[in-house]
């Protein structure tokens, strides 16, 4: 019978240890205070407030004994809430995709090497770097159906002025619960301050991309005899993805937590037509004294914000890993 060769294993050496030196102590003691910050005064916070949305403190005195998702059935069933999420739709929806196109629309004019760039470039970041108090403050007294914008309208001879934030028509008004679904039109003059606000935000981002794209790809294309609407539609824009992504992300968690800009420019609104969950968690909580139900349309919040967030991070993450 023929012998069997012996089994030969091999062993992998074990990788040496690297001795703890000041070097790699340092930057673990560096950190370890903002890591304990953000641990304690954020993800703690974010414990504590999901804890205390499943409790009966609804008044001053605190009452911690467990409430269950009473507080969660309570503002769901609330017509305020329900407006702010019929307005949060809308809002989020408009805004993020006018800004887009406007920011898209900006950059492609910028990037044509024109003359006095830098100068438009400016012009068109400068209102990101204005307060959404003061942009609400402003954009109150233009769109204020007395004066502003309505006088210039009025001056060329129109009759019919648009009510802008004070207008509590909605479009197309459907049942929905206990409010009529649709676009409150005064949700328009609010879309249009934070447009004309981050706008230039979403062209700085594109601007970004359109110069990171090579020149081969668009000369490849005019070889191959595609036309300059062509090029931008089939070559450029696919290349753009990315910051797409980006810039949606960025915009929606921008709007998911506006509440400057309403609070200086329209508040709640008549039938909570402009009311954002920012807005009534701010009043539920600190003006109501609610402060479960406030914790409880916090998380909510979270959550929402989440549903964008949390994918994308997982995506950024994976496209890191080499």
């Amino acid at each position: 019978m023929a012998m069997q060769p012996a089994e030969m294993t091999i062993t992998q050496p074990r990788r040496a240890r690297k001795p703890w030196t000041w070097e790699r102590v340092y930057p673990i003691l560096t950190l370890l205070p903002s890591i304990i910050a953000i641990a304690v005064f954020v993800y703690g916070f974010i414990v504590w407030t999901g804890v205390v949305s499943f409790t009966k403190w609804n008044t001053l005195v605190p009452d911690l004994s467990w409430n269950g998702f009473a507080n969660y059935r309570a503002i769901f069933q609330d017509f305020r809430f329900q407006s702010d999420l019929r307005n949060l739709l809308f809002f989020t929806v408009l805004f993020v995709l006018v800004s887009m196109i406007i920011g898209l629309f900006l950059a492609v004019l910028v990037d044509q090497k024109i003359r006095l760039e830098g100068l438009f470039r400016s012009l068109f970041i400068f209102p990101m770097a204005i307060a959404f108090i003061v942009t609400g403050v402003v954009w109150q007294w233009l769109l204020n159906p007395s004066t502003g914008v309505n006088l210039i309208l009025k001056a060329l001879g129109l009759t019919h002025l648009p009510k802008w934030y004070v207008d509590i028509t909605i479009v197309p008004s459907i049942p929905w619960g206990h409010i009529k679904f649709g676009l409150p039109l005064a949700l328009l003059a609010v879309i249009i301050a934070a447009v004309w606000q981050m706008s230039g935000f979403a062209m700085a981002l594109y601007l970004s991309g359109l110069r990171a794209i090579p020149d081969d790809l668009k000369e490849a294309a005019a070889v191959d005899g595609a036309n300059a609407w062509t090029t931008f539609w089939r070559v450029i824009l696919p290349q753009l993805n990315a910051v797409t992504v980006t810039v949606v992300i960025m915009l929606i968690h921008i709007s998911m937590k506006t509440f400057d800009l309403i609070y200086a420019m329209t508040g709640p609104g008549a039938a909570f037509v402009t009311d954002m969950p920012s807005m009534d968690m701010f009043q539920t909580t600190f003006q109501g004294n609610h402060y479960a139900q406030g914790a409880a349309i916090s998380i909510i919040m979270l959550l929402l914000l989440a549903i964008f967030i949390v994918p994308y991070l997982t995506y950024s993450l994976r496209g890191e890993k080499p």
